[in-house]
């Protein structure tokens, strides 16, 4: 199995749970849920969900059982580029190939779809059937992971970055930014069922592919196509933004971003960690 195909596995299963999870687009009040719907279901790697999935292989529980927690990140996931997007953050045009959701609806909707998609993930992730300890647990860790802690810190963080806070402060800026999300997707299914050991083997290999991510996506806005990423190339050097490649040139990225992928790999040991070594490996591979 290679990681593009669980990735697509991973989509397969959670895409008909995320169409239906909003009324049609038509429904009042108008345009909101044609917004979030765009947001939402437009094409991505479903990244996230697939982590949550392989988490549940390694657990040797049905992956299709953690549809709730695959559902959860995926919207938060979503939230975070619309507001991520919007003029007074990173005012970006395209996402995804496509005008972004303020781009494509207005401002004020786009901030409206954030804040439905990011409240209806913790109610998705609430309503999981599984032990209560375990779904309170996992709901707090997500909360952690998408707020002040996590996401939030991390993109007040990027928008006051500069290149004088040093490379100790950028890794800090895309564990808190991109990575904790993506470490909380491989939790969650050990949280929700009550495995602490499992929960801390899938946080170190949570936090390696999170770092790995990133320090890929820096590769790719230097050497990485355009057309193919679905937005433009060469942005972070435009903006004279503080990067891997930047700080460290190419090459030394690439082996930071393999150094990473190894640590990850180590954490998730034995036959039922193969989606998740599949993933993280898919990670340094990927063109988009």
């Amino acid at each position: 199995m290679t990681g593009a195909e669980w990735l697509e596995q991973a989509a397969a299963w959670v895409d008909p749970a995320l169409e239906a999870a909003f009324p049609p687009p038509d429904t009042p009040p108008a345009p909101l849920y044609a917004a979030i719907r765009y947001a939402l279901l437009g094409p991505g790697k479903r990244f996230r969900p697939a982590l949550v999935f392989g988490a549940a292989r390694w657990l040797g529980v049905p992956p299709e059982s953690m549809l709730a927690p695959a559902m959860a990140v995926e919207m938060i996931h979503a939230y975070s580029l619309v507001h991520d997007d919007l003029p007074a953050m990173d005012n970006d045009d395209l996402r995804r190939g496509r005008p972004t959701v303020h781009r494509a609806f207005a401002e004020d909707v786009a901030i409206l779809v954030g804040d439905a998609l990011l409240t209806e993930a913790f109610g998705r992730l609430a309503a999981h059937p599984g032990p209560p300890r375990g779904v309170v647990r996992a709901v707090a860790r997500l909360a952690e992971a998408a707020g002040h802690a996590g996401l939030v810190g991390g993109q007040m963080r990027d928008l006051r970055f500069s290149a004088a806070d040093g490379a100790d402060a950028l890794e800090a800026l895309h564990r808190a930014k991109t990575g904790a999300l993506i470490s909380c997707a491989a939790e969650l299914p050990a949280w929700l069922l009550e495995d602490d050991r499992a929960v801390r083997s899938l946080s170190i290999y949570g936090q390696a592919v999170g770092l790995a991510f990133q320090i890929t996506d820096d590769i790719l806005d230097v050497v990485g196509d355009g057309r193919v990423m679905g937005k433009a190339a060469g942005r972070d050097a435009r903006q004279g933004k503080t990067t891997y490649v930047s700080l460290y040139g190419v090459e030394t990225a690439r082996r930071m971003a393999v150094r990473e992928t190894e640590r990850a790999l180590d954490a998730v040991p034995g036959a039922s960690g193969d989606a998740l070594r599949a993933v993280a490996r898919f990670v340094l591979e990927r063109d988009r």
